[in-house]
């Protein structure tokens, strides 16, 4: 019976890949077509419902991510890992406030909204999910598993958005949210091409040799 737990596990694995790296192309595709509309129309509610819902889908390729690259990773990308969850949790809430709340009231109800303990909280769940891109990111390119310029991307570009991403609509914002989009694909896609590393205490290896074109 135990020779079948490799088979198994792999099995499993494999599963969680696939599946992360088709929700991940998903949730780059909500973020990277409505922001490419927005160029021309400005933000209107239709385009307000894909970029609220994408960070949900995002939440399984960032657990894909990990998962592959956690043997050459350690307790650093435990905590990376743990940390840029809990900040996508944050910011994906307040993502779908913004989208599918905010953008609906007028400016004098929502002047009497943003009060109290709301805008300091939602300025908090920017910075941790700011702090875990980042040390997500970092934790991409120790690893060396997934393509060098969009872990270097996650690792700058994701932490940027955080805070970016709350002024008012422009080339600039929109640009930003095409980037993000673009990322998460090409990380997404690069899931599907990549194999676990071994367990070692140097960072691991790529492990599909055209996988360095990406």
């Amino acid at each position: 019976m135990s020779s079948s737990l490799p088979t198994t596990s792999t099995t499993a694995d494999s599963t969680t890949a696939r599946a992360g790296a088709l929700c991940g192309a998903l949730a780059g595709l909500l973020i990277a077509l409505p922001a490419l509309v927005e160029i021309f129309t400005g933000e209107t509610s239709a385009t307000s419902v894909p970029l609220a819902l994408s960070p949900a889908f995002a939440l399984p390729l960032l657990t894909a991510l990990h998962r592959r690259q956690s043997p050459a990773t350690g307790r650093f990308g435990d905590v990376a890992h743990t940390v840029n969850l809990i900040g996508l949790g944050l910011f994906g809430g307040a993502a779908y406030a913004g989208n599918l709340v905010l953008f609906f009231f007028d400016e004098d109800v929502l002047d009497e909204t943003l009060t109290g303990p709301t805008v300091p909280v939602l300025i908090g769940s920017a910075a941790v999910f700011a702090v875990g891109c980042a040390l997500f990111g970092a934790a991409l390119l120790r690893a060396r598993v997934f393509p060098r310029v969009p872990s270097w991307g996650y690792a700058v570009v994701l932490p940027l958005f955080a805070f970016l991403t709350s002024l008012p609509e422009s080339l600039l914002t929109s640009s930003l949210h095409i980037l993000v989009g673009v990322i998460l694909i090409w990380l997404s896609v690069a899931l599907l091409h990549t194999d676990e590393p071994e367990r070692k205490g140097s960072p691991g290896r790529r492990a599909v040799s055209g996988g360095a074109g990406f």
